[in-house]
């Protein structure tokens, strides 16, 4: 017998990004707890939306459906199957969107094939000196041209002395590097891209930064790679486990991008009971020394105030905000630590082009998804070409839609262009860099997300002394890449809601195993499927 709605017990989730919606789905599933979700915004999907602009589709970062975990595949696979074309796993053509863009303008219909995951080729570069890089770097005789013999062969040597002669213990993102690359090719590749993301010296950077995102990524594992590609092999597997992430060839990408995924299980938790509460920004947290008894929450289009009571809470807002918003406030100490913490903030400029100059030997359209811009003449860090993450992000597959990516901080003057200003700029980047023509610009748009990239850096130190506090409120799950000031993967963000839903249909009280997760480890399945006995 189903409890009465009364009966029932109520999660409280803060934000509907991967791990918010994950969270709800996973409870509404697996327990008798009804989820209410309170998003800020009116989108679904937190930095992993999709931005639909004149029905050109703008993915905000840039977001590889790829995981080593089985779990998180299957579920994403349980949302959207993967497409196929007779039987088989079909890359998709530009001559084959056309049809369906022309019938479905404003986005996907629910009940077509449109609904499916693509699978897609990976590609991905480095723009320097005016000249594309392979990316990771590897020292082909390609590069070994570009580069010249004797810068090659500094490089080389450099490599081989971080090899003989490690630096122990290390301490900072520079050290990380140069361990795994050398000194020479750490500082060619490396140095500049990365302080043009964070906006400050890589000895600045914890070396924990290196560890949670490109771990297992050396030019030993890069050429290992390589070599293996050499032998035949029977059949390709999706899932990669062999392969270290920065090296995969190809990944599922949902057909009209990710937010299709988070708009499709949003749909699917209010079906199954859940409430999705948007415009609602949570400004109070109300607590005991243990507990969490309930959240304020303001909703920012009519002004009303409401208290939201639940037996759990997941929160998947910024920590610096989510102790701001203790009542009674946290310790001095703790406020000190969360107000230190330090955050990135991104700016995207789509550009709708005629053409670009950037072209394979063939003449079609390069096939890179990301190219990261190493120059250091230009502010913008990476672009993407929509185009070649689906083609069916492109409203007229004739045009060529590319997006500029800025990194900086809400305070700074970059942030506090205009719209106009913005778009300016990433034109006259683009041709400084021989990449277009001003005058092939047919359109373009800006987008601004504030927190996007938890640094490590500032009070980041003292941080597992918030993880300690935070975690001796027993009905309190923090998730997510914000939510626990962690530079998570969309995947790893899910695993962390997954497995606090696993600990309270196991009565697990610790939160040891959600802080455990790592983006970049392999991903060890429990024997047997997760429980579904309600809790």
């Amino acid at each position: 017998m189903e409890p009465s709605p009364d009966s029932r017990k109520r999660a409280v989730i803060i934000g509907a990004g991967p791990a918010g919606l994950t969270a709800a789905y996973e409870l509404l599933t697996r327990t008798d707890i009804t989820p209410m979700v309170l998003e800020k915004s009116e989108y679904m999907g937190g930095i992993s939306r999709t931005v639909n602009y004149k029905g050109n589709r703008i993915d905000i970062g840039g977001h590889r459906f790829f995981s080593k975990s089985d779990r998180v595949m299957r579920w994403w696979l349980k949302i959207l199957p993967m497409q196929t074309v007779n039987g088989n796993h079909a890359q998709i053509t530009y001559q084959q969107q056309t049809a369906t863009v022309a019938a479905h303008p404003q986005g996907p219909d629910p009940q077509t094939e449109d609904c499916v995951m693509l699978v897609r080729s990976r590609k991905s570069r480095i723009y320097f000196m005016r000249q594309f890089f392979s990316y990771p770097i590897t020292l082909s005789g390609d590069t070994i041209r570009k580069l010249g013999l004797l810068k090659t062969l500094r490089i080389g040597l450099s490599y081989l002395h971080a090899v003989i002669f490690p630096i122990r213990n290390e301490s900072n993102l520079e050290e990380f590097f140069i361990n795994r690359f050398g000194r020479e090719l750490y500082l060619t590749f490396f140095k500049s891209y990365t302080e043009k993301v964070w906006g400050i010296d890589c000895k600045e950077i914890s070396a924990e930064w290196g560890a949670q995102r490109i771990k297992g990524l050396s030019i030993y594992k890069t050429i290992t790679h390589i070599l293996k590609k050499l032998v035949p092999k029977r059949g390709e597997d999706i899932s990669q486990k062999d392969v270290e992430t920065s090296l995969i060839e190809q990944f599922l990408y949902p057909k009209f991008g990710p937010g299709q995924m988070w708009e499709e299980v949003s749909g699917r938790v209010r079906k199954l009971g859940g409430e999705i509460l948007t415009h609602w920004t949570v400004n109070q947290i109300e607590r005991t020394s243990d507990h969490v008894t309930a959240v304020f929450a303001n909703n920012t289009q009519t002004g009303e105030t409401r208290r939201f009571e639940g037996e759990y809470f997941f929160s998947t807002m910024p920590v610096k905000e989510l102790i701001g918003a203790m009542n009674p406030p946290a310790p001095e100490p703790i406020r000190q630590i969360s107000d230190g913490l330090i955050y990135r903030d991104f700016i995207t400029v789509g550009v709708l082009c005629n053409r670009i100059k950037l072209r394979e030997t063939s003449g079609e359209l390069v096939k890179d998804n990301w190219i990261y811009v190493q120059e250091p003449d230009v502010l913008v860090g990476r672009l993407q070409i929509f185009n070649n993450w689906s083609p069916f992000m492109v409203a007229n597959p004739a045009n060529v839609w590319i997006g500029l990516e800025y990194f900086c901080n809400d305070t700074d003057a970059l942030w506090r262009k205009s719209d106009t200003e913005m778009i300016e700029l990433a034109k006259t980047e683009l041709a400084s860099m021989n990449i277009l023509e001003p005058q092939d610009v047919l359109d373009a748009t800006v987008i601004r997300m504030p927190k996007t990239y938890p640094a490590y850096f500032g009070s980041y130190n003292r941080f597992p002394e918030v993880i300690s506090w935070v975690n001796e409120f027993d009905d309190l799950f923090l998730v997510g890449r914000n939510g626990m000031h962690k530079y998570n993967n969309q995947d790893h963000s899910m695993l962390t809601a997954m497995t606090a839903v696993d600990n309270i249909i196991a009565n697990v009280r610790s939160r040891d195993n959600l802080w455990a997760l790592n983006t970049e480890q392999e991903y060890h399945e429990e024997k047997g499927e997760p429980s579904n006995t309600p809790a």
